[in-house]
């Protein structure tokens, strides 16, 4: 049976060399992430930017599709005479149906 002293004594070492391994392999990571850093940040700065334009040009895309459709809206609506005309124009298709198809219990 070992010695109550001697146990404590390697419990002791043996978590100073568990933490010291693991300090070790925390500090060569951090080593490696202060090495990759630069790149990896210019890497997004630049992936960022990229996401910048490309929002960008769709935004100004939906503005033109939504200036278009404005000024379509605007033409239809600036010449009454041309409305008033396609109206008739489906009120006569309409009626030309109607004259066409039997009404129920007539046919």
């Amino acid at each position: 049976m070992r010695a109550p002293q001697s146990l404590v004594q390697a419990a002791i070492n043996r978590l100073a060399a568990r933490l010291g391994s693991r300090l070790a392999d925390t500090a060569a990571e951090l080593a490696v992430l202060a090495q990759e850093a630069p790149g990896r940040l210019q890497q997004e700065v630049t992936l960022f930017w990229q996401e910048v334009e490309q929002e960008a040009d769709r935004l100004e895309r939906a503005e033109a599709v939504a200036d278009g459709q404005a000024a379509g809206r605007g033409a239809r609506h600036a010449d009454p005479q041309e409305q008033i005309d396609a109206l008739r124009a489906r009120v006569a298709g309409l009626s030309s149906r109607l004259d066409r198809e039997p009404a129920p219990g007539r046919g």
